[in-house]
Protein backbone atom coordinates (compact mmCIF):
# COMPACT_ATOMS: atom_id res chain seq x y z
CA UNK A 1 0.00 0.00 0.00
CA UNK A 2 2.84 2.26 0.92
CA UNK A 3 4.54 1.57 -2.51
CA UNK A 4 1.31 2.70 -4.13
CA UNK A 5 0.96 5.77 -2.32
CA UNK A 6 4.62 6.28 -3.02
CA UNK A 7 3.85 6.14 -6.39
CA UNK A 8 1.44 8.23 -6.82
CA UNK A 9 3.04 11.13 -5.39
CA UNK A 10 5.54 10.62 -7.66
CA UNK A 11 3.82 10.47 -10.65
CA UNK A 12 2.01 14.21 -9.56
CA UNK A 13 5.34 15.43 -8.93
CA UNK A 14 6.34 14.20 -12.57
CA UNK A 15 3.61 15.22 -14.53
CA UNK A 16 3.51 18.93 -12.77
CA UNK A 17 5.27 20.26 -15.11
CA UNK A 18 3.48 19.40 -17.79
CA UNK A 19 1.54 22.36 -16.48
CA UNK A 20 4.04 24.79 -17.73
CA UNK A 21 3.42 27.00 -21.18
CA UNK A 22 6.37 26.82 -23.69
CA UNK A 23 7.01 29.67 -25.86
CA UNK A 24 6.83 27.20 -29.27
CA UNK A 25 5.57 28.32 -32.38
CA UNK A 26 2.95 25.32 -32.80
CA UNK A 27 0.00 25.49 -31.69
CA UNK A 28 -3.11 23.07 -31.51
CA UNK A 29 -6.28 22.74 -34.19
CA UNK A 30 -8.78 25.36 -32.51
CA UNK A 31 -11.75 24.62 -35.25
CA UNK A 32 -13.68 21.75 -33.35
CA UNK A 33 -13.71 23.19 -29.38
CA UNK A 34 -16.94 22.75 -27.53
CA UNK A 35 -16.67 22.86 -23.85
CA UNK A 36 -19.83 22.05 -22.67
CA UNK A 37 -20.27 19.15 -25.19
CA UNK A 38 -16.59 17.99 -24.68
CA UNK A 39 -16.96 17.96 -20.91
CA UNK A 40 -20.10 15.93 -21.08
CA UNK A 41 -18.23 13.16 -23.76
CA UNK A 42 -15.22 13.25 -20.99
CA UNK A 43 -17.69 12.28 -17.55
CA UNK A 44 -19.44 9.59 -19.75
CA UNK A 45 -15.43 8.33 -20.80
CA UNK A 46 -14.58 8.61 -17.06
CA UNK A 47 -17.46 6.53 -16.19
CA UNK A 48 -16.60 4.08 -18.72
CA UNK A 49 -13.13 3.47 -18.29
CA UNK A 50 -13.99 3.25 -14.98
CA UNK A 51 -16.46 0.04 -15.21
CA UNK A 52 -14.69 -1.43 -18.04
CA UNK A 53 -11.30 -1.49 -16.07
CA UNK A 54 -13.13 -2.69 -13.10
CA UNK A 55 -14.41 -5.49 -14.98
CA UNK A 56 -11.82 -6.65 -16.60
CA UNK A 57 -9.03 -6.78 -14.01
CA UNK A 58 -11.63 -8.32 -11.62
CA UNK A 59 -12.75 -11.50 -13.73
CA UNK A 60 -9.81 -13.06 -13.14
CA UNK A 61 -9.49 -12.27 -9.19
CA UNK A 62 -12.34 -13.57 -8.72
CA UNK A 63 -12.08 -16.80 -10.52
CA UNK A 64 -12.24 -18.72 -7.69
CA UNK A 65 -16.15 -17.98 -8.25
CA UNK A 66 -16.06 -18.70 -11.93
CA UNK A 67 -14.22 -22.44 -12.71
CA UNK A 68 -13.43 -21.69 -16.26
CA UNK A 69 -11.57 -18.39 -15.43
CA UNK A 70 -9.11 -20.37 -12.46
CA UNK A 71 -5.88 -20.26 -13.60
CA UNK A 72 -5.23 -24.02 -14.31
CA UNK A 73 -8.06 -24.04 -16.91
CA UNK A 74 -7.64 -23.86 -20.26
CA UNK A 75 -9.90 -20.98 -20.84
CA UNK A 76 -7.73 -18.98 -18.24
CA UNK A 77 -4.68 -19.22 -20.87
CA UNK A 78 -6.34 -18.50 -23.79
CA UNK A 79 -7.74 -15.22 -21.97
CA UNK A 80 -4.55 -14.08 -20.65
CA UNK A 81 -2.66 -14.92 -24.43
CA UNK A 82 -5.50 -12.27 -25.74
CA UNK A 83 -4.57 -9.51 -22.89
CA UNK A 84 -0.76 -10.29 -23.46
CA UNK A 85 -1.51 -9.20 -27.17
CA UNK A 86 -3.92 -5.98 -26.36
CA UNK A 87 -0.84 -5.44 -23.89
CA UNK A 88 2.05 -6.18 -26.45
CA UNK A 89 0.42 -3.88 -29.24
CA UNK A 90 -0.13 -1.21 -26.58
CA UNK A 91 3.34 -0.81 -26.28
CA UNK A 92 4.42 -1.70 -29.22
CA UNK A 93 1.53 0.20 -31.83
CA UNK A 94 0.35 3.28 -29.24
CA UNK A 95 2.83 4.39 -26.45
CA UNK A 96 6.35 4.17 -28.57
CA UNK A 97 4.87 5.72 -31.42
CA UNK A 98 3.73 8.90 -29.18
CA UNK A 99 6.89 8.91 -27.48
CA UNK A 100 8.90 9.24 -31.08
CA UNK A 101 6.04 11.86 -31.74
CA UNK A 102 6.60 14.20 -28.53
CA UNK A 103 10.35 13.98 -28.67
CA UNK A 104 11.39 14.85 -32.52
CA UNK A 105 8.44 17.07 -32.31
CA UNK A 106 8.95 20.38 -34.33
CA UNK A 107 8.32 22.58 -31.08
CA UNK A 108 11.72 20.94 -29.68
CA UNK A 109 14.95 22.21 -30.08
CA UNK A 110 16.62 20.11 -33.00
CA UNK A 111 19.60 20.15 -30.87
CA UNK A 112 19.63 17.30 -28.94
CA UNK A 113 16.61 16.08 -29.72
CA UNK A 114 17.19 16.10 -32.81
CA UNK A 115 20.25 14.57 -32.73
CA UNK A 116 19.71 10.92 -30.94
CA UNK A 117 16.32 8.61 -31.12
CA UNK A 118 16.03 9.05 -27.37
CA UNK A 119 12.34 7.84 -27.29
CA UNK A 120 14.10 4.43 -28.34
CA UNK A 121 16.97 4.86 -26.09
CA UNK A 122 14.08 5.42 -22.94
CA UNK A 123 12.47 2.54 -23.94
CA UNK A 124 15.45 0.39 -24.35
CA UNK A 125 17.12 1.28 -20.77
CA UNK A 126 13.09 0.81 -19.28
CA UNK A 127 12.93 -2.78 -20.78
CA UNK A 128 16.94 -3.70 -19.33
CA UNK A 129 15.73 -1.92 -16.43
CA UNK A 130 12.51 -4.46 -15.79
CA UNK A 131 14.90 -7.48 -16.37
CA UNK A 132 17.13 -6.19 -13.70
CA UNK A 133 14.22 -5.95 -10.79
CA UNK A 134 12.53 -9.02 -12.27
CA UNK A 135 15.97 -10.90 -11.50
CA UNK A 136 17.08 -9.27 -8.82
CA UNK A 137 13.90 -9.39 -7.10
CA UNK A 138 13.77 -13.57 -7.76
CA UNK A 139 17.26 -13.67 -6.98
CA UNK A 140 17.01 -12.51 -3.82
CA UNK A 141 13.85 -14.38 -2.26
CA UNK A 142 15.03 -17.50 -3.89
CA UNK A 143 18.43 -17.00 -1.94
CA UNK A 144 16.66 -15.91 1.37
CA UNK A 145 14.20 -19.04 1.30
CA UNK A 146 16.93 -20.98 0.55
CA UNK A 147 18.92 -20.09 3.37
CA UNK A 148 16.06 -20.14 5.79
CA UNK A 149 15.51 -24.12 4.76
CA UNK A 150 18.63 -24.81 4.39
CA UNK A 151 19.33 -25.69 8.33
CA UNK A 152 16.03 -26.81 9.34
CA UNK A 153 15.99 -29.67 6.75
CA UNK A 154 20.07 -30.60 7.68
CA UNK A 155 18.26 -31.24 11.09
CA UNK A 156 15.27 -32.70 9.84
CA UNK A 157 17.92 -35.11 7.35
CA UNK A 158 20.29 -35.90 10.66
CA UNK A 159 16.89 -37.25 12.37
CA UNK A 160 15.78 -39.15 9.54
CA UNK A 161 19.33 -40.73 8.99
CA UNK A 162 19.54 -41.62 13.05
CA UNK A 163 16.19 -42.97 13.20
CA UNK A 164 16.65 -45.50 10.45
CA UNK A 165 20.36 -45.91 10.01
CA UNK A 166 20.25 -49.73 9.46
CA UNK A 167 17.09 -50.07 6.88
CA UNK A 168 16.92 -47.16 4.44
CA UNK A 169 19.35 -44.34 5.43
CA UNK A 170 19.55 -42.53 2.44
CA UNK A 171 15.48 -42.90 1.99
CA UNK A 172 14.57 -39.82 4.85
CA UNK A 173 17.36 -37.61 2.69
CA UNK A 174 16.09 -38.08 -0.49
CA UNK A 175 12.28 -37.78 0.76
CA UNK A 176 13.62 -34.47 2.33
CA UNK A 177 15.54 -33.40 -0.81
CA UNK A 178 12.51 -33.85 -3.02
CA UNK A 179 9.74 -32.09 -0.78
CA UNK A 180 12.62 -29.39 -0.41
CA UNK A 181 12.81 -28.92 -4.08
CA UNK A 182 8.92 -28.83 -5.02
CA UNK A 183 8.54 -26.27 -2.11
CA UNK A 184 11.13 -24.05 -3.51
CA UNK A 185 10.00 -24.11 -7.00
CA UNK A 186 6.84 -23.20 -5.84
CA UNK A 187 8.19 -20.45 -3.78
CA UNK A 188 10.24 -19.08 -6.48
CA UNK A 189 7.40 -19.16 -9.14
CA UNK A 190 5.01 -17.53 -6.31
CA UNK A 191 7.69 -14.68 -5.93
CA UNK A 192 8.25 -14.17 -9.21
CA UNK A 193 4.50 -14.19 -9.64
CA UNK A 194 4.00 -11.17 -7.44
CA UNK A 195 7.14 -9.22 -9.02
CA UNK A 196 5.77 -9.77 -12.70
CA UNK A 197 2.01 -7.91 -12.03
CA UNK A 198 3.54 -5.27 -9.63
CA UNK A 199 5.71 -4.24 -12.36
CA UNK A 200 3.40 -4.74 -15.14
CA UNK A 201 1.22 -2.45 -12.85
CA UNK A 202 3.69 -0.12 -12.90
CA UNK A 203 3.81 0.03 -16.76
CA UNK A 204 0.26 0.47 -17.24
CA UNK A 205 0.14 2.99 -14.55
CA UNK A 206 2.51 5.36 -16.34
CA UNK A 207 0.38 5.64 -19.73
CA UNK A 208 -2.57 5.20 -18.02
CA UNK A 209 -2.18 8.78 -16.41
CA UNK A 210 -0.65 10.22 -19.12
CA UNK A 211 -3.40 8.81 -21.95
CA UNK A 212 -6.29 10.32 -18.98
CA UNK A 213 -4.52 13.88 -19.04
CA UNK A 214 -4.60 14.07 -22.38
CA UNK A 215 -8.04 13.46 -22.62
CA UNK A 216 -9.42 15.21 -19.97
CA UNK A 217 -7.67 18.44 -21.38
CA UNK A 218 -8.88 17.71 -24.74
CA UNK A 219 -12.13 20.62 -25.74
CA UNK A 220 -12.40 18.79 -28.75
CA UNK A 221 -15.37 16.55 -29.31
CA UNK A 222 -14.72 14.79 -32.64
CA UNK A 223 -11.66 13.91 -30.86
CA UNK A 224 -12.69 12.63 -27.92
CA UNK A 225 -16.17 10.31 -29.02
CA UNK A 226 -13.97 7.60 -30.45
CA UNK A 227 -11.77 7.76 -27.37
CA UNK A 228 -14.09 6.79 -25.15
CA UNK A 229 -14.91 3.19 -26.86
CA UNK A 230 -11.38 2.74 -27.69
CA UNK A 231 -10.04 3.35 -24.44
CA UNK A 232 -12.96 1.88 -22.72
CA UNK A 233 -11.86 -1.58 -24.54
CA UNK A 234 -8.21 -0.81 -23.79
CA UNK A 235 -8.82 -1.07 -20.64
CA UNK A 236 -10.99 -4.36 -20.38
CA UNK A 237 -8.33 -6.10 -21.87
CA UNK A 238 -4.97 -4.63 -19.77
CA UNK A 239 -7.12 -4.80 -16.72
CA UNK A 240 -7.87 -8.73 -17.39
CA UNK A 241 -4.18 -9.34 -18.08
CA UNK A 242 -3.18 -7.72 -15.23
CA UNK A 243 -5.98 -9.34 -13.12
CA UNK A 244 -4.34 -12.75 -14.76
CA UNK A 245 -1.49 -12.16 -13.06
CA UNK A 246 -2.66 -10.63 -9.79
CA UNK A 247 -4.81 -13.89 -9.38
CA UNK A 248 -1.71 -16.29 -10.02
CA UNK A 249 0.27 -14.40 -7.70
CA UNK A 250 -1.81 -15.84 -4.51
CA UNK A 251 -1.36 -12.13 -2.27
CA UNK A 252 -3.94 -11.53 0.31
CA UNK A 253 -7.57 -9.88 -0.34
CA UNK A 254 -6.33 -6.64 0.96
CA UNK A 255 -3.28 -6.63 -1.48
CA UNK A 256 -5.21 -7.70 -4.20
CA UNK A 257 -8.52 -5.16 -3.74
CA UNK A 258 -5.66 -2.14 -3.35
CA UNK A 259 -3.96 -3.03 -6.70
CA UNK A 260 -7.22 -3.76 -8.57
CA UNK A 261 -8.92 -0.20 -7.64
CA UNK A 262 -5.63 1.23 -8.57
CA UNK A 263 -5.41 -0.07 -11.47
CA UNK A 264 -9.39 0.82 -12.28
CA UNK A 265 -8.56 4.64 -10.63
CA UNK A 266 -5.51 5.67 -12.56
CA UNK A 267 -7.10 6.54 -16.26
CA UNK A 268 -10.32 8.11 -14.28
CA UNK A 269 -8.13 9.82 -11.97
CA UNK A 270 -5.76 11.72 -15.13
CA UNK A 271 -9.19 12.15 -17.00
CA UNK A 272 -10.11 14.23 -13.62
CA UNK A 273 -7.18 15.87 -13.97
CA UNK A 274 -7.07 16.77 -17.46
CA UNK A 275 -10.57 18.35 -16.94
CA UNK A 276 -8.87 20.52 -14.43
CA UNK A 277 -6.19 21.75 -16.15
CA UNK A 278 -7.71 22.34 -19.38
CA UNK A 279 -7.48 25.69 -19.58
CA UNK A 280 -3.89 26.28 -18.74
CA UNK A 281 -2.55 22.91 -20.39
CA UNK A 282 -0.29 23.24 -23.20
CA UNK A 283 -0.03 19.93 -25.45
CA UNK A 284 2.93 21.81 -27.13
CA UNK A 285 4.90 23.58 -24.91
CA UNK A 286 8.58 21.65 -24.75
CA UNK A 287 8.19 20.95 -20.67
CA UNK A 288 4.88 18.62 -21.72
CA UNK A 289 6.09 17.24 -24.64
CA UNK A 290 9.55 16.05 -23.02
CA UNK A 291 7.89 14.73 -20.23
CA UNK A 292 5.53 12.71 -21.52
CA UNK A 293 7.94 11.43 -24.42
CA UNK A 294 10.02 10.35 -21.39
CA UNK A 295 7.21 8.15 -19.39
CA UNK A 296 6.10 7.15 -22.52
CA UNK A 297 9.05 5.79 -23.62
CA UNK A 298 9.63 3.72 -20.53
CA UNK A 299 6.01 2.59 -20.31
CA UNK A 300 6.42 1.45 -23.67
CA UNK A 301 9.94 -0.37 -22.97
CA UNK A 302 8.25 -2.10 -19.65
CA UNK A 303 4.89 -3.00 -21.67
CA UNK A 304 6.74 -4.67 -24.08
CA UNK A 305 9.27 -6.71 -21.93
CA UNK A 306 6.28 -7.82 -19.61
CA UNK A 307 4.27 -8.98 -22.71
CA UNK A 308 6.88 -11.37 -24.49
CA UNK A 309 8.52 -11.89 -21.18
CA UNK A 310 6.67 -12.60 -18.49
CA UNK A 311 3.38 -13.25 -19.83
CA UNK A 312 3.91 -14.55 -23.34
CA UNK A 313 6.85 -16.73 -23.29
CA UNK A 314 6.36 -17.76 -19.24
CA UNK A 315 2.69 -19.62 -20.27
CA UNK A 316 3.82 -20.43 -24.30
CA UNK A 317 6.78 -22.62 -23.24
CA UNK A 318 4.68 -24.14 -19.85
CA UNK A 319 4.72 -27.77 -19.86
CA UNK A 320 0.88 -27.22 -19.87
CA UNK A 321 0.35 -25.42 -23.01
CA UNK A 322 3.46 -27.48 -24.67
CA UNK A 323 1.31 -30.72 -24.02
CA UNK A 324 -1.52 -29.94 -25.86
CA UNK A 325 -1.49 -28.87 -29.53
CA UNK A 326 -4.87 -27.73 -29.42
CA UNK A 327 -4.07 -25.64 -26.56
CA UNK A 328 -1.00 -24.45 -28.38
CA UNK A 329 -2.73 -23.26 -31.34
CA UNK A 330 -5.57 -21.44 -29.85
CA UNK A 331 -3.20 -19.77 -27.18
CA UNK A 332 -1.42 -18.44 -30.60
CA UNK A 333 -4.52 -17.33 -32.06
CA UNK A 334 -5.85 -15.74 -29.26
CA UNK A 335 -2.40 -13.65 -29.05
CA UNK A 336 -2.58 -12.72 -32.78
CA UNK A 337 -6.49 -11.39 -32.20
CA UNK A 338 -5.76 -9.28 -29.46
CA UNK A 339 -2.60 -8.14 -30.78
CA UNK A 340 -4.67 -7.20 -34.04
CA UNK A 341 -8.11 -5.43 -32.66
CA UNK A 342 -5.45 -3.51 -30.25
CA UNK A 343 -3.76 -2.53 -33.33
CA UNK A 344 -7.11 -1.74 -35.11
CA UNK A 345 -7.78 0.61 -32.61
CA UNK A 346 -5.13 2.32 -33.07
CA UNK A 347 -6.89 4.37 -36.28
CA UNK A 348 -9.20 6.23 -33.63
CA UNK A 349 -6.79 6.10 -30.52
Amino acid sequence: MKNYISLSILLVLVLLPLLVHGDCECSTDSEDRNKSKALRLKIAALVSILVAGAIGVSLPVLGKTVPALRPDRDFFFLVKAFAAGVILATGFIHVLPDAFENLTSPCLHPHPWGDFPFAGFVAMVAAIGTLMVDSVATGYYNRSHFNKARPMSETDVESEGHVHVHTHPTHGHAHGSVVEEEEGKSAAELIRHRVISQVLELGIIVHSVIIGISLGASESPSTIRPLVAALSFHQFFEGMGLGGCIAQAKFKAKTIATMSLFFSLTTPVGVAIGIGIASSYNENSPTALIVEGILNSASAGILVYMALVDLLAADFMSPKIQSSGSLQLGAHVSLLVGAGLMSLLAKWA
